[in-house]
C-alpha cells in the first residue's frame, strides 16, 4: 500500500508540474507570432528583430548554469518560485513599457531569465521526487507539456492580440504564469532530503567533473543545435510563411501562418513523446542520429523549395517540425540519466545552457542571413535554413564520434 501511495504522489506531483509549466510557457512566443506586426511599427532590421529574439535565450544561457546548479544544495521548489516571478514581471513590463528595440530586448531577457528558473529547473523538482524507473517518462512529459504550451501560444498571441493589441497579449501572459506561482507555491511538496555530497569533493559550481563526463556532453551537445534549429524554427516560421503567402498571391484565410506554427508546436508534442517511446525500443543513439539526419535533409527542402508555394512551405515545415522535435525529450533524458545523481543539478545546467546557448544563435543566424542578402527573399532564405542544416551536419559527426551511452531500459543500452 505504501509503494501505491508514493507512485500516487509522484504522478501528482508531476501533473502539478506540467500544468504548472503550460501556464508559465504559454506567453513565451508572443514576440516571434506577433513579429511580422511589431517589424513595421517599431521600425526594426530583421537583425535587431533577430536580437530581441536572442535576448530571451541569451538570459537563459548566462542564468541556468546558476540557478539550476543551486537545486543541487537548495529545493528546486524555490529556485522555480524565483524564475516563475520574474517570468510575470517580464511579460507584465512588456506589456507596460516597452516601446522599441532596446527596451523591448530587455524585458524578454528578463523573460529569459525566468526561464531560466522553471524549465530545467522543473525538471531537477520532478528528477529529485521521483524514482529512476518513472524518470523517463516524466522527463516526456514534462517536455510534453512545455511542447503544448508553446505550441499555442503562437495561436494564443495572435488570437488576443487581434482581440485588444499586443499589450493585452503579454498581460494576459503575466497573469497566467501569477497562477501557476500560486499552485507550486501551494501544492508542490518540499524536497525530503537534500542529495548526497559528491564523492569527487568538488565545489558546488565546479562543472568540470560534467565536462568530463562524455556521455552527458554528447547529448548536450546535440541539444544545442537542436535548441538552435527548434529557435531558429520558432523565431521565423510565422515571418517565414507570411513571406512566402505574399509573394506568390496566396490567401491565408483557411490557415494563417500562427495556426500553421501552432499545429506544427502540437505536432512537435507527438514526435517528442513518441520519440521517447522508440528511443526505448530502437536505441536512444540511433533514434537522435536518424532524427538529425532527417532535420538536415528537411532544413534544405524549406531552403530550397519551399519559396515556391504556400502550401508545400506549410507541408514541409509541419514535417520539419516532426522530425525537429522527434529526438527532444530523449536528448535530455539522455543527459540526466547519465549525470552522477549528486551532479544532476549542474549536470541539467551545462546540458541547458549548451542548448540555450544554440537558442541564441539560431534566430541570430537567419536574421542576419536575411539581411546579408538583402532581405526577405529566396536567396536569404537560403542562405538562413541552409546555415542551420550546417551547423546541424557538424552535431550529427560530433554525436557519431563521442558514442553516449543509452539509459537503463534502451534497447542496446
Amino acid at each position: 500500500m505504501q509503494v501505491v501511495g508514493e507512485q500516487a504522489a509522484a504522478r501528482r506531483l508531476v501533473a502539478i508540474v506540467c500544468v504548472a509549466q503550460v501556464l508559465v510557457q504559454i506567453g513565451a512566443f508572443f514576440w516571434p507570432a506577433l513579429l511580422p506586426r511589431m517589424i513595421p511599427l517599431w521600425d526594426l532590421s530583421n537583425t535587431q528583430a533577430g536580437w530581441i529574439t536572442a535576448s530571451f535565450y541569451a538570459a537563459y544561457m548566462l542564468a541556468v548554469p546558476i540557478l539550476v546548479t543551486l537545486t543541487d544544495r537548495v529545493d528546486a521548489k524555490f529556485v522555480y518560485l524565483f524564475g516563475v516571478g520574474a517570468t510575470v514581471v517580464g511579460h507584465g513590463g512588456f506589456a507596460l513599457f516597452a516601446e522599441g528595440y532596446w527596451s523591448a530586448m530587455a524585458f524578454r531577457a528578463l523573460t529569459g531569465l525566468g526561464w531560466a528558473g522553471t524549465y530545467m529547473t522543473g525538471l531537477k523538482l520532478l528528477a529529485d521526487q521521483v524514482d529512476a524507473k518513472m524518470m523517463s517518462r516524466a522527463v516526456t512529459g514534462h517536455a510534453a507539456s512545455i511542447g503544448v504550451s508553446g505550441a499555442l501560444s503562437f495561436a494564443t498571441g495572435d488570437l488576443l492580440a487581434n482581440l485588444g493589441g499586443w499589450q493585452l497579449a503579454f498581460f494576459s501572459a503575466a497573469l497566467t504564469a501569477a497562477i501557476a506561482w500560486c499552485m507550486v507555491a501551494f501544492f508542490v511538496p518540499r524536497r525530503a532530503a537534500p542529495p548526497a555530497k559528491p564523492s569527487d569533493g568538488g565545489g558546488l559550481f565546479n562543472f568540470l567533473p560534467v565536462l568530463q563526463n562524455r556521455s552527458a556532453m554528447a547529448y548536450a551537445i546535440g541539444y544545442c543545435v537542436h535548441t538552435l534549429e527548434m529557435s531558429a524554427l520558432r523565431g521565423w516560421g510565422v515571418a517565414f510563411l507570411g513571406y512566402v503567402a505574399a509573394s506568390t498571391g496566396t490567401g491565408v484565410s483557411l490557415l494563417s501562418p500562427a495556426a500553421v506554427m501552432t499545429l506544427l508546436g502540437l505536432i512537435g508534442v507527438a514526435a517528442s513523446v513518441s520519440g521517447n517511446e522508440m528511443a526505448i525500443r530502437l536505441g536512444r543513439r540511433r533514434l537522435i542520429q536518424l532524427a538529425m539526419v532527417g532535420s538536415i535533409v528537411f532544413a534544405l527542402a524549406v531552403a530550397f523549395v519551399g519559396v515556391w508555394s504556400y502550401w508545400l512551405a506549410v507541408g514541409l515545415l509541419l514535417v520539419y517540425g516532426l522530425v525537429v522535435w522527434l529526438d527532444s525529450s530523449s536528448l535530455t533524458a539522455g543527459a540526466a540519466g547519465s549525470a552522477d545523481p549528486a551532479r544532476r543539478g549542474a549536470t541539467l545546467a551545462v546540458h541547458s545552457s549548451l542548448g540555450y546557448g544554440g537558442g541564441l544563435v539560431g534566430p541570430i543566424v537567419v536574421g542576419w542571413s536575411l539581411d546579408w542578402a538583402g532581405g526577405m527573399s529566396p536567396l536569404g532564405w537560403v542562405a538562413g535554413f541552409g546555415s542551420v542544416a550546417a551547423l546541424m551536419l557538424a552535431a550529427l559527426v560530433a554525436f557519431v564520434l563521442m558514442r553516449p551511452r543509452g539509459l537503463a531500459g534502451d534497447k542496446g543500452s
